[in-house]
């Protein structure tokens, strides 16, 4: 992703995966502009998705290991903004997958526009006690894998 700092000695730092989000109505300001917080909406839809074409299914996750992902800190970075209609692609890729938890950087995209870019930390906590929780071996290995070739997302090696 351009601008962002991207290790690749991380596990599935070099994989990268795209969503497209449209932009709608209720997505926008009284100014005609997709409001500022949307765009945190906007990376949660792509996460999740990831997270899907992953093969990582959080209700699963939450039934069978009691484990939730929560967002512990975000910090979005504005540089231009979307209209009513754009499609936004949304980039996803890990800087940092440590024992409890995931860094996101992610990207929203209006074809060649840089519309936005933040640093999201996700954590994995008990669902019950909301207390850290090691990630689960098994979802540690599908976000190392990344998304499925044949998933409905796109994924990108260049964003």
């Amino acid at each position: 992703m351009r601008g962002m700092n991207m290790s690749t000695s991380q596990p599935g730092a070099e994989i990268g995966y795209a969503w497209p989000v449209r932009v709608y109505y209720e997505d926008t300001d009284a100014g005609g502009i997709v409001f500022y917080a949307n765009y945190l909406k906007f990376f949660e839809r792509a996460r999740t998705e990831w997270l899907r074409a992953c093969g990582v299914d959080q209700n699963r996750l939450a039934d069978e290991a009691g484990a939730i992902f929560i967002v512990r800190s975000t910090a979005v970075d504005y540089r231009a903004p979307a209209r009513l209609d754009d499609i936004v692609k949304v980039v996803s890729r890990i800087e940092r997958l440590g024992r409890a938890s995931v860094d996101f950087a992610q990207e929203a995209w209006r074809e060649d526009t840089l519309l936005a870019s933040g640093s999201i930390r996700v954590g994995c906590v008990d669902r019950i006690a909301l207390r850290p929780a090691a990630i689960p071996t098994t979802v540690l290995a599908a976000l190392r894998r990344g998304p499925h070739a044949n998933n409905a997302g796109m994924s990108t090696k260049n964003g």
